[in-house]
């Protein structure tokens, strides 16, 4: 048998603690950019020179704190500091991007526990794949264009440590003890942010903390005309409005063009950009539960403060009429593609503070307040199902389910969205607009839509912003309810 080849890895630095939550972060960044350059630079080599004779491996960064007594913690805060006394690490990928999220929870973290965080290089390895996802000149060919395989001489993603199962409420701890701090491992938030750059055609670092999801063109056309009036107003404080392929229209020059690229990304999306990552991004992830879920499962690795879901839906009311208003204070799962994750049994809890503001946002946006708001605005169930076409199956048996379940619209990406929002612990609401009533024989066809519904989905995209802007204002630790917190969580939001 042949001996392994020797492993090549960049001088191993000592660990370090602190106190400081910049000087952490600061030491994370440095140890990120030695260990990625380090691999960058031997690829470059590879695929130039002769077949290499070493194993070349860098490793991710890692924050461990040991705790050793129940501290005291503010109870009122669901996050910033472990659950008992131990040792608990998360390796840390992109700590350029996430220095702001990284900074305030180790703040946290030093606060509560009155104990220094240490900051060194974990056991993890960095895949080749993720050193050179900002590196637009290399790139990882398929296995036989070299004269050598890439998992001889590189390490690749490894599916070990790319799951949801800390999320999930599945990870045991290490065989040292040692248990999560943060909600998802170093592998699997470089692998989400290299999937978002191919469903959105647009970069992780132009993701804004406030998203809103559709799933219909309309709302893209309504919020590129937003985005550029409000690149006009210098007290709203937008910064850019940015497109795919990284295009950007500025406050110098509001009108400039965003042009659809040759080949139009499967989700497009659009960024309207505020300072510290305050402003807002809307996905259109098109129609069904696989697209809500496939966005979300990614969108999540970026810790947004919130996220909603304004499209188009059934009313399943006689008492409705199209254009009205749906705001989802509880959903009806029958959506299939999350039941390995979260059980369907899991109830999906409405939240006050984003249920608030939804329905003061409807309330501003169309002037009308208190028991005149039910003229245009239902709150109830909604279901989400995965067959687009369900209308056209026999009618009694889910019909009978509908009524039982007290359901008032029905779609197929809401119950999806939320129930990521629950899984990943983003706050998450749902805000609809009924364009057809197929059980009253008012069916989405061609001219079914009225003047009145019309002029309502041009408001709703406004009332979605107007609610994520009321949410920017919130702090933090108000947002992000306890209700989204299990018994043992890791400490990192």
């Amino acid at each position: 048998m042949l001996p392994d080849p020797p492993t090549c890895s960049p001088e191993e630095s000592e660990p370090t603690r602190f106190t400081d939550a910049a000087e952490a972060v600061a030491e994370l960044q440095r140890l990120y950019r030695e260990a990625t350059t380090f691999l960058q630079e031997r690829f470059s080599d590879a695929l130039t020179g002769a077949t290499p004779q070493c194993r070349f491996r860098a490793f991710y960064p890692e924050i461990r704190i040991a705790t050793t007594s129940f501290a005291r913690t503010d109870n009122r805060l669901s996050f910033g500091h472990v659950a008992e006394p131990g040792v608990y690490a998360a390796t840390i990928t992109r700590p350029d991007l996430f220095a702001n999220y990284l900074t305030q929870q180790i703040e946290l973290l030093v606060r509560s526990h009155d104990v220094p965080v240490q900051v060194g290089p974990s056991q993890t390895p960095i895949p080749i794949h993720f050193a050179l996802l900002d590196h637009t000149d290399l790139t990882v060919p398929q296995d036989g264009v070299l004269p050598f395989l890439i998992r001889d001489v590189f390490d690749v993603p490894n599916l070990d440590v790319t799951n949801d199962a800390i999320v999930n409420g599945e990870a045991a701890a290490a065989p040292d003890g040692t248990r999560p701090l943060a909600p998802f491992t170093a592998q699997r938030v470089d692998y989400s942010l290299a999937r978002l750059t191919h469903y959105t055609a647009t970069d992780a670092t132009d993701f804004q903390n406030h998203v809103i999801f559709t799933n219909y063109q309309f709302y893209l056309e309504e919020f590129l005309a937003y985005g550029r009036e409000a690149l006009r107003d210098p007290a709203a404080g937008y910064q850019e409005l940015v497109g795919p392929a990284g295009q950007r229209v500025t406050v110098e020059d509001p009108e400039a063009p965003l042009v659809d690229p040759p080949k139009l990304p499967q989700m497009p999306t659009y960024h309207l950009t505020r300072a510290g990552g305050q402003g807002i991004t809307l996905v259109n992830i098109g129609v069904g539960p696989s697209n809500a879920k496939t966005a979300t499962d990614h969108i999540a690795v970026l810790r947004p403060h919130a996220w909603l879901m304004v499209g188009h839906c059934a009313g399943l009311r006689n008492s409705q009429s199209l254009g009205d208003y749906v705001l989802a204070h509880a959903y009806l799962r029958e959506d299939h593609v999350l039941d390995d994750d979260l059980p369907i049994w899991v109830p999906i809890p409405a939240l006050a503070e984003v249920q608030v503001a939804l329905e003061e946002a409807v309330a501003d946006v169309t002037e009308l307040e208190g028991y005149e708001l039910k003229r245009i605005m239902r709150t109830g169930t909604v279901v989400t199902i995965d067959n687009r076409n369900w209308e056209l199956r026999e009618q009694a048996g889910p019909v009978k389910r509908l009524s039982q379940s007290r359901a008032v619209a029905l779609d197929m990406e809401s119950a999806t969205i939320a129930a990521n929002g629950f899984r990943f612990r983003v706050p998450y609401g749902t805000l609809l607009c009924v364009s057809d009533k197929p059980l009253h024989g008012e069916l989405k066809l061609p001219g079914m839509a009225t003047s009145f519904y019309r002029t309502q989905v041009s408001r709703h995209l406004l009332i979605g912003i107007r609610a994520l802007e009321s949410l920017r204002d919130m702090p933090l630790e108000r947002l992000h309810s306890r209700k989204l917190r299990s018994f043992e969580e890791t400490a990192f939001l």
